[in-house]
């Protein structure tokens, strides 16, 4: 069974009250709260087992890093990946991102290759191709939508040409929730041989992941979107990509030798992992991963399913809503404007009434000119969230809506 009471215990900041209002937090898919073991581990470890990782002989230091390694195998098996080699820390998504487009760039890429992407995708995903096509003259292709939010498939497999290097798209939808067919995507992007990024942010914390299933190329997430600390993500990449790809920083670990005439790279995957890493956070993030897996993702897809179905037919119900993203296959966030209401006045006011939700563009804002608004309020769910919070989100809604009749 799904215990949700039990469940909400673990996340003390839930019982909290904002402005004299107990607190509804809907603004997980910016970022999840934690539960007490993954903030209990990061204060363990700095009272206990605090030492620089793989450079040290002595005890805390040998601890210390047979930690941070055992957390890497935690990440290879929450997604599935063949080997700790293909499992490379980074400070985030954004981070994961650019590494990939910055090394795949410069070693695979000349003046008029190209890369997919899709309408839908962040910033993150866009800008640091845009870097890119200034630097190398790389072109960017995009992947349009219909109205219900959804990719076109047929129209993605006519962007494919003899210049085609990579395509690099999201797995969810930060603002429409659209679970996009990834599997088909990397499918097509085979049968041309060209690589796939997947921007899995938004998936890992909703979704079973499984990299080798998928067969993607490379695949990127947040600790902090999971329940984990921020500052850390991961990179899955193919043992084959990772190899051919350049270093992204230089520094300590990630060399063998050193000398003025030249220097030799260390082995995957401390050969993009330059200085000293974030032991302390990958530790925490292997709480967090074990946290979901005990519960289970699937149980959680379901349970978060149905909040979202039970939330959608709730709002749908509340007059002047306007709903951004009905997908067939949609993930945990609701993008929505009410009447001629601004997003930003219905956030701020709701807010006001304990109710946190996300305003703007969320970062996506050629998906904002394709649907030819400015931004939405944005509700996004997670494992902890109830059907109760989502009447008083709805009765919120409409309390605001009264105030601008």
């Amino acid at each position: 069974m799904y215990n949700i009471s039990k469940i909400r215990e673990d996340f003390p900041i839930l019982s909290r009250t904002v402005y004299g209002k107990p607190l509804v937090y809907l603004d997980n898919g910016a970022t999840t709260q934690k539960p007490r073991c993954v903030v209990e581990s990061i204060t363990d470890e700095y009272y206990s087992v605090n030492a620089n990782v793989h450079r040290g002989v002595h005890f805390l230091s040998q601890q210390a890093t047979n930690l941070h390694e055992a957390s890497r195998e935690t990440v290879r098996k929450f997604i599935n990946a063949r080997g700790t080699n293909e499992i490379v820390f980074t400070r985030g998504t954004t981070e994961s991102i650019n590494l990939v487009v910055s090394t795949f760039a410069d070693s695979q890429m000349q003046a008029g290759d190209e890369v997919i992407v899709s309408v839908m995708e962040h910033h993150s995903n866009i800008v640091s191709w845009q870097l890119q096509a200034a630097r190398k003259g790389i072109v960017l292709k995009v992947i349009p939508m219909n109205d219900r939010g959804e990719l076109l498939l047929d129209e993605y497999e006519k962007l494919f040409s003899p210049r085609t290097r990579i395509v690099s798209v999201t797995h969810v939808s930060n603002v429409l929730g659209t679970i996009n067919p990834v599997d088909k995507l990397i499918e097509i992007a085979h049968a041309h041989n060209v690589p796939v990024l997947i921007d899995g942010a938004q998936s890992i914390p909703h979704l079973p992941v499984d990299v080798q299933a998928l067969d993607a190329d490379f695949y990127v997430f947040s600790g902090h979107k999971v329940y984990g600390p921020t500052g850390i993500g991961v990179l899955y990449g193919k043992e084959d990509w990772l190899d051919r790809l350049p270093p992204y920083q230089g520094g300590g670990e990630m060399i063998k030798n050193v000398s003025f005439e030249k220097t030799t790279f260390n082995e995957l995957p401390f050969k993009f992992e330059a200085g000293t890493p974030d032991y302390i956070g990958s530790t925490a993030l292997a709480k967090a991963l074990d946290y979901v897996s005990a519960i289970g993702m699937e149980n959680i897809e379901a349970y978060e399913h149905e909040l979202t179905e039970y939330a959608m037919q709730h709002l749908k119900e509340i007059p002047g809503m306007r709903i951004f993203g009905e997908a067939e296959r949609k993930s945990s966030v609701i993008s929505f404007l009410v009447g001629n209401i601004h997003h930003f006045d219905m956030g701020t006011l709701l807010d006001r009434l304990g109710i946190a939700v996300r305003t703007g563009h969320h970062c996506a804002e050629p998906l904002m000119h394709r649907l030819g608004i400015e931004g939405t309020v944005r509700a996004s769910f997670a494992l902890y969230n109830t059907k109760e919070e989502i009447d008083v989100l709805a009765a919120g809604i409409e309390r605001v809506a009264r105030m601008f009749l």
